[in-house]
């Protein structure tokens, strides 16, 4: 689970603001705008803060959540022209 102590917004806010970056085509002041429209106050510095350090452990835990495939797998014997 990725762990959010110690920061000063909401684990709602963090997550979405996350999201929006990896999801959107978008620069962090474009966010920070977004974000201010809907009520919150940040600042386009500490919404990079929150890509860098909780994208590539949201990223893993995803990962670590998925099925796990096949390790060997066999094409059918078919001609494409």
């Amino acid at each position: 689970m990725v762990d959010f102590k110690g920061v000063h917004f909401p684990k709602e806010v963090i997550l979405y603001s996350v999201f929006f970056y990896l999801r959107y085509p978008g620069s962090y002041r474009d966010l920070e705008e977004i974000m201010e429209e809907r009520g919150v106050d940040v600042d386009h510095g500490t919404l990079n803060r929150w890509v860098v350090k909780f994208a590539p452990l949201m990223a893993a835990q995803a990962q670590s959540r998925k099925k796990p495939t096949a390790e060997s797998w066999r094409m059918d014997e078919t001609y494409i022209k």
